[in-house]
């Protein structure tokens, strides 16, 4: 009989932790079961020293074993140094938001089906591929077999769990419905990795049109316009050139001569953007510039919203504290204006006030949006009506986006058809004007 430590939960959710005496793993897992309990982590404890052998066929036993815990040994030395030979930590970026939705949706499901939270850990662990979610894997069914929670694990990783998916396992273990939350941050992950990509998706065109439509005109002043510049010159005998030939000539040698001055003046607006960036008044008008954008900024404005508001109805829904929610709230927003509107709820809250003044004083939220709020504080339903105002503007992204795209590929298209038509036709204005002074010279 061996030794397993468990952490279970009990009917009302409340965290139990013991030891039982089993032949197995498996029938551990029984044992605590057998006791109304719902294990969430279990292991083997090993003793620190082998047990003297009363017999020899005990002491057999022991010599068939010592190989295997010895090869255990050796094999968790590899794992050690396949570890110290990997990429430093701070070289390596976040885990993809795809394979941590993909685990964590997976896990919900198995955790669901009545498996062991170290079980289902260990399945997964088999079928991750990726090597830092892998060493992370590792790290947390070790934390927890030591007797620590599924959250406490997760707090070694913050590059791959944030905060946000931390406090949310915590109240799920405190609820004893870890499996439902697990789902809801899975969904929650993958709606906005929807809203991201619909968003990014429809930047592509317009940014590969405006590259070549520079690349395009960069060619024409460099290379054609000082050829025909030459056959002006030769042609024309010193004649005066038409206004806009004359333009795009003087457009083409500020180019070529200043193509440095050009290249480096870009360089330092970028830099300096990313230092004033960096800064907090910088970032504050970067993000409100963002917001108030001409063509854009409706976009940013309804993607902050929606996100904002499927965050918190998330947290709240799944048994996260009001205030603790609006912290990981402004934490995540991603945008300063959003951040100081969600601290000014949180104050107001904190006094024991509503969300909807605080709300209404920042001009990022419509009136529905305070409107509805307001509506759930008053039910007592404001996480469901956070999540249908989610909905809403997830649908509203959508239309956005389409029009946005719909919009700027035609105009684009101008822009570029202008920009070439122009140099075009400045080229050949003096060639109709040579043309006809031969003509009437024949």
């Amino acid at each position: 009989m061996a030794t397993f430590q468990y952490i279970a939960k009990d009917a009302s959710g409340n965290e139990t932790r013991g030891v039982v005496e089993a032949g197995d793993r498996n029938a551990a897992i029984a044992s605590v079961r057998a006791q109304g309990l719902m294990p969430t982590a279990i292991g083997q404890v090993k003793s620190s020293a082998p047990a003297a052998a009363p017999s020899k066929k005990p002491a057999k036993k022991g010599r068939a074993h010592a190989p295997a815990d010895d090869g255990g040994k050796k094999k968790s030395k590899g794992l050690n140094m396949e570890i110290k030979l990997s990429m430093p930590k701070f070289l390596r970026g976040k885990v993809k938001t795809k394979i941590l939705t993909q685990f964590t949706r997976q896990l919900a499901t198995l955790v669901n089906a009545g498996l062991p939270l170290m079980r289902g850990i260990d399945v997964l662990k088999r079928q991750t591929k990726d090597q830092q979610m892998l060493e992370a894997l590792n790290g947390i069914s070790e934390n927890i077999a030591s007797g620590g929670t599924f959250s406490e694990a997760l707090t070694q990783y913050p590059k791959i769990f944030d905060h946000l998916y931390i406090n949310m396992v915590k109240a799920g273990e405190a609820g004893g419905v870890l499996e439902v939350v697990l789902g809801r941050l899975a969904e929650f992950a993958e709606k906005s990795e929807k809203i991201k990509n619909k968003v990014k998706g429809a930047m592509i065109y317009p940014i590969v049109v405006l590259c070549a439509a520079v690349g395009i005109t960069a060619f024409l002043l460099v290379t054609v316009i000082p050829k025909f510049k030459q056959v002006f010159a030769d042609m024309m005998g010193g004649a005066e050139l038409p206004g806009i030939t004359q333009f795009v000539i003087d457009a083409s040698e500020y180019v070529q001569h200043n193509g440095l001055t050009i290249a480096a003046a870009v360089a330092v607006v970028v830099a300096l953007k990313k230092i004033l960036g960096k800064t907090e008044k910088g970032a504050y008008f970067f993000d409100v510039l963002s917001l108030k954008m001409p063509v854009t900024g409706t976009l940013v404005q309804r993607t902050a919203v929606s996100r904002l508001t499927r965050t918190l109805g998330t947290l709240l829904s799944s048994g996260v504290p009001i205030l603790q929610s609006l912290v990981i709230v402004r934490d995540t927003s991603g945008n300063r204006v959003v951040a100081n509107a969600i601290q000014s709820v949180h104050d107001a809250v904190k006094e024991g006030e509503g969300m909807t003044q605080p709300l209404s004083q920042c001009w990022v939220f419509p009136p529905m949006v305070i409107s509805m709020v307001e509506v759930g504080e008053e039910t007592g339903a404001l996480a469901d009506m956070l999540t249908r105002i989610a909905n809403t503007y997830d649908d509203e992204v959508d239309n956005a986006v389409a029009g946005m795209t719909a919009a700027i590929e035609p105009a684009l298209i101008i822009v570029l058809a202008v920009v070439v038509g122009t140099i075009v036709v400045a080229m050949f204005l003096p060639m109709i004007k040579i043309i006809s002074s031969v003509s009437g010279g024949a």
